[in-house]
């Protein structure tokens, strides 16, 4: 790689300055002071996924216990915590660990050209408020960008469209000027947008109805932690959020596991829940029965039960149905039902994009994602000096998360010990058995599968969806592993240093 004009280098950039680049960077800063690192941001704010959803209600669906930082206590009294208050959390967690002047707003990563001869990337970045294109130099790539696209959302195709009369958005890209009040609504979507969106805006319009194809489960949760709160009285804030933090891993593990092993006795759990929330003689297998097992798919939650309380006041309802096509008026449905509709909200959920689409090549040649294996679901076959940080789909994202960034900044320091630049995750049996990399059945997963990596059938390559499996994985055991080769830059090898 040569280029005509000097350009930056830096020993890490890091992609993405929302939950998962925001904790990227305050492990370097902490693990290694001496390295030089950025994170580009496409978007002209911090905060990520919590800054760009402005949809009413917008909240975590896990608690912030184990989705904070396990080095930042959550204070906040509220548990299942709404955008603004994670927003403010993470920014909090930005200004004390001194990163906002390590963020570069509108810096969008286009291309990624790894040299071996120079043991580097070379990065071409698009400015998004001016379009202009710059080039910065990186040891190390962090993706940190998670794995759906922020510039549009999934809207299958609706017959008729073009024919209604209202309003139609999408979550993704909530208008602020919206006026729902006294509007009749319908939200597309059973997941965990569409219970948010529904019970948040079922007070102010008319009336709202979620219509959905297929059911999900639903299960209430409370707002907030008592244990926790109680706790904090008692021990403060460090200690009560290590402990709290702790019972709810091994809550959330101990729900995961039932399911899995129990899955009947689960789905009827689920079902008297549901039954007990909602009204006398409600249709709960037509709305709240889905036809696959708990957790093949993420539980949505709903705290305080907030979406069975506006179906129990009237201001709510569930229609399970298929759209047959849009009309003037509203939707008709394929049992020849109209929902009339002043708006209709997609809640259709997300398109997959890994490493924000950026192009990636090594040493000219183009990095096919679905022909890579992800190492330790962190880095890919054959790509060196490259890392991705994607959380559970089981679990609080930010649980992996944490554990992936110690990892990366325990593999920096072993390179430094011992004098390495490159790092490449080989294959030793390159016939070894794939699957897909997320293997989740939501429908966002199943649309992009032939867009992302896979995984293998045996460690490092299977990817964990156990934190204590991960903690042992990245935590525990060592860095160096036999199909993890490490080696010197061919510069630094020609000139004897």
């Amino acid at each position: 790689m040569t280029t005509s004009t000097p350009v930056e280098h830096l020993d890490v950039v890091i992609i993405g300055a929302g939950i998962s680049g925001i904790g990227a960077a305050r492990y370097l800063k902490t693990e290694n002071p001496g390295k030089t690192f950025a994170i580009l941001e496409a978007r002209g704010t911090s905060g990520g996924t919590w800054d760009l959803f402005r949809y009413p209600g917008i909240r975590s669906d896990s608690d912030l216990h184990t989705f904070g930082y396990e080095f930042k206590p959550w204070r906040d009294k509220q548990s299942i915590a709404d955008a603004p208050r994670i927003l403010s959390y993470l920014r909090e967690t930005i200004t004390e660990n001194g990163i906002e002047p390590s963020i570069r707003y509108h810096h969008k990563l286009l291309s990624a050209a790894w040299s071996s001869d120079e043991a580097r990337w070379l990065l071409e970045i698009e400015r998004t408020d001016t379009g202009e294109r710059t080039r910065l130099s990186a040891g190390w790539l962090f993706n940190a960008g998670g794995y759906y696209r922020y510039d549009e959302g999934f809207t299958p195709r609706f017959e008729g469209r073009d024919r209604f009369a209202g309003t139609i958005v999408h979550p993704q890209h909530w208008p602020e000027d919206l006026d729902y009040a006294g509007k009749r609504v319908v939200v597309i979507g059973s997941g965990a947008t569409a219970v948010t969106l529904v019970p948040a805006m079922a007070g102010t319009a008319a009336h709202v109805t979620m219509l959905q194809r297929t059911p999900t489960y639903v299960m209430p949760v409370p707002r907030e932690d008592k244990i926790a709160n109680g706790l904090r009285k008692i021990l403060g804030d460090e200690r009560a959020y290590a402990l709290t933090r702790r019972k709810n891993i091994r809550k959330g593990l101990a729900v995961w596991q039932f399911c899995q092993k129990f899955p009947k006795t689960a789905r009827g759990l689920i079902r008297y829940v549901n039954k007990k929330q909602l009204p006398k003689d409600y249709p709960v297998d037509e709305h709240f029965n889905p036809p696959y097992d708990p957790w093949d798919q993420r539980l949505c939650a709903v705290p305080g039960g907030d979406l069975f309380a506006a179906i129990r006041k009237g201001q709510a309802d569930v229609v399970t149905d298929k759209i047959a096509t849009f009309t003037e008026k509203g939707i008709r449905l394929e049992s020849g039902r109209e929902l009339e509709a002043d708006i209709i909200v997609t809640a259709t959920g997300l398109n997959l994009q890994v490493f924000g689409g950026a192009k990636l090549s090594v040493d000219g040649k183009p990095v096919i994602l679905p022909e890579t294996v992800a190492y330790k679901g962190m880095m890919l076959s054959d790509v060196p000096n490259a890392a991705f940080a994607i959380g559970y789909t089981n679990s609080s994202w930010t649980l992996k998360i944490g554990l992936l960034c110690e990892h990366f900044c325990r593999l920096l320091t072993h390179m430094d010990t011992h004098g390495y630049d490159v790092c490449r995750p080989v294959l030793a049996d390159p016939d070894m058995p794939t699957k897909p990399f997320l293997d989740f059945a939501a429908g966002y997963v199943q649309r992009a599968l032939d867009q992302l990596p896979r995984q293998g059938d045996r460690m490092p390559w299977l990817t964990s969806m156990s934190y204590h499996s991960d903690i042992k994985l990245l935590r525990a055991e060592d860095i160096t592993d036999p199909e993890l080769h490490f080696s010197r830059a061919k510069v630094r090898e020609a000139v004897g240093s």
